[in-house]
C-alpha cells in the first residue's frame, strides 16, 4: 500500500508533463478546440485523481475505519492496474472488445459472445464496470475479462482505447464524459437493451456517435433513418439483427416445463417514475387480485425499491402476511414467468419480452407515459410500445381496475388464439428470431477480417 502514496506526486508530474509533449492526445473531444484546452483538461484529470485519493483519506479518518480505507484504495488501484493489463494485451487479443455497464449487459451479449468464441473461435476482451460480474467465473478461454469500475479508469479506457471493434449496450457515447477513442479508429457497435422505439426511450442523440447499430426490428431502422434525415446526421450502418435477450428466453422456454396446474399467478411488473402503476393504483390492484383468489407476484422497478420506500413499506404492511402474495426485489424467477397466467404492466420494457417469449397477453394500466426524450415528437413515427399495446394485450384505465378480472377470465379461455396472434406480431416486429447471434457474429467477423487484411496489405 505504500506505493499508493506516490499517486499525488505522479498526478502532478503527469500534469506538468502535458506542457512538454509534442503530440497532444486529449481527454476531450478533439473537435472542441485548441491544445490549450487539452492541457487544462489534463491538469483537471490529474487534480481529480489527487482529490479522489485524499477524499478516501478524509472519509476514512472521520469514520475511523481503516478497513474501508484499504478497500477504497485497493479498489482505486486495482481499476487502474486492470487498465494497464488491457493496454499490455497484443493488438490481436484486444481486437474485439465488449463493454458491460451493468449486470444486465450480459443478457444482451450472451448468445453473441458464445457464437463468436465457441463457434467462430475468436478471442474477445470483456471489460466490465461490475465488480462481481459473472464473467469472471466463466471457463471460456477465449474471453479475457477485466474490471475497470465506473470512475476515472473507465473514462481513460474509453479515451485511449486501441481496439478494432467495441461492442456495447450503453447509449450516449460522446454525449457526456464517455468519448470515442482519441488514439485509434475504433469501430463502435451498439446493441439495444430494449425492443422499444429509439426516439422515445433514449435521449436525443443517444446513438448518433456509433458506426454500426444492431437493430431489433423494422421500426428501429425507420426511426434511425428518419432521425438522420431530420437532424442532418451521417448515415450509419444498420444491421437487421434482432433481440438476443429474446432468443435466449425462447431457448430457455423450450428447455423448461410448464405446470398447467399453477396458472393462477399474475405478475405485476411496473416501470419507474412518478406516475407508474404502482404509485397510481398499486395497492388497490393487488387487493382486487388477491380477493379474487389469484396469486400475485409484484416486482417493482429497482428505482422504485430505492426511492419509494414509504410505498414499499405500505405494500408490505398490507400484503406480506398473505400467502398468495410475493414481493420480488430481485430477478423474477424464470419458472414464475413461464407458469404465470398473464402480466400486468404499464410502460416497462419487460412487457414485450414477456408477451413475445411466453406468447401470453399483457394487461397495460393506462398511466401517463414517462418522457425520456422531450424531443421525441420531432420524429413523426408512433413509438412501437404505443402502437403495439392493444395487439398483444388490453389497455385498462386505473379508474376501472375491476375490468381486469373479466379480461383475465376471457384470456384464460382463448389462450390458443391469443398465442397465435402474438406470434404473428412478433414475427413482424423482431428480426431473425432465434438467430440474431449468428447474424451479429458474422458481421463482427467480417469487420475483424477486413481490418486485419487492410493492416497486412
Amino acid at each position: 500500500m505504500k506505493y499508493v502514496k506516490l499517486f499525488p506526486f505522479l498526478a502532478v508530474l503527469l500534469t506538468f508533463h502535458q506542457f512538454f509533449v509534442l503530440d497532444v492526445y486529449a481527454y476531450i473531444d478533439p473537435v472542441t478546440g485548441s491544445a490549450l484546452l487539452t492541457l487544462v483538461a489534463g491538469a483537471i484529470a490529474g487534480g481529480a485523481m489527487t482529490l479522489k485519493f485524499y477524499w478516501f483519506k478524509i472519509k476514512t479518518k472521520f469514520s475511523n475505519d481503516l478497513s474501508n480505507e484499504n478497500k477504497a484504495e485497493s479498489g482505486f488501484v486495482s481499476e487502474w492496474a486492470e487498465l494497464k493489463k488491457i493496454n499490455q494485451l497484443s493488438q490481436d487479443e484486444r481486437s474485439v472488445v465488449f463493454y458491460a455497464e451493468n449486470k444486465a449487459s450480459m443478457n444482451h451479449f450472451q448468445s453473441l459472445i458464445l457464437e463468436l468464441t465457441e463457434k467462430m473461435n475468436l478471442q474477445i476482451c470483456y471489460v466490465t464496470s461490475v465488480k462481481n460480474d459473472p464473467i469472471f467465473s466463466s471457463e471460456n478461454q477465449r474471453i479475457l475479462p477485466f474490471y475497470i469500475g465506473d470512475g476515472t479508469a473507465r473514462t481513460k479506457f474509453f479515451s485511449t482505447l486501441k481496439a478494432k471493434i467495441l461492442v456495447m449496450d450503453m447509449p450516449d457515447l460522446g454525449k457526456f464524459h464517455i468519448k470515442r477513442s482519441n488514439e485509434y479508429p475504433v469501430h463502435y457497435i451498439y446493441i439495444f437493451h430494449s425492443m422499444f422505439s429509439v426516439h422515445s426511450y433514449l435521449r436525443k442523440g443517444a446513438v448518433d456517435n456509433y458506426d454500426t447499430i444492431f437493430c431489433v426490428g423494422p421500426h428501429q431502422i425507420k426511426e434511425i433513418r428518419e432521425m438522420e434525415k431530420i437532424y442532418g446526421l451521417k448515415t450509419k450502418k444498420l444491421i437487421n439483427y434482432g433481440y438476443g435477450r429474446l432468443d435466449t428466453l425462447l431457448q430457455k422456454k423450450i428447455n423448461s416445463r410448464t405446470n398447467s396446474n399453477s396458472k393462477d399467478l399474475i405478475i405485476i411488473a411496473p416501470s419507474y417514475g412518478d406516475n407508474n402503476l404502482l404509485e397510481e393504483c398499486g395497492i388497490e390492484l393487488i387487493d382486487i387480485l388477491l380477493k379474487s383468489n389469484f396469486r400475485v407476484m409484484l416486482r417493482p422497478h429497482l428505482r422504485t425499491l430505492r426511492d419509494s420506500t414509504r410505498l414499499i413499506d405500505s405494500i408490505k404492511e398490507n400484503f406480506e402476511k398473505n400467502s398468495n402474495f410475493v414481493l420480488e426485489s430481485g430477478v423474477i424467477p424464470f419458472d414464475s414467468l413461464n407458469n404465470s397466467l398473464c402480466m400486468i404492466s404499464d410502460w416497462s420494457g419487460i412487457s414485450l419480452e414477456y408477451a413475445f417469449t411466453f406468447e401470453r397477453p399483457v394487461i397495460f394500466i393506462d398511466v401517463p407515459k414517462k418522457i425520456l426524450n422531450p424531443n421525441w415528437s420531432d420524429i413523426m413515427l408512433e413509438p412501437i410500445e404505443t402502437s403495439i399495446r392493444d395487439k398483444i394485450g388490453n389497455i385498462v384505465s386505473p379508474n376501472n381496475l375491476e375490468e381486469i378480472l373479466e379480461l383475465v377470465r376471457i384470456l384464460d379461455k382463448n389462450t390458443q388464439n391469443i398465442s397465435e396472434q402474438i406470434k404473428e406480431i412478433r414475427a413482424k416486429t423482431v428480426y431473425n428470431i432465434g438467430g440474431s447471434a449468428k447474424i451479429g457474429a458474422e458481421y463482427i467477423r467480417q469487420l475483424y477480417n477486413e481490418s486485419k487484411n487492410s493492416k497486412n496489405s
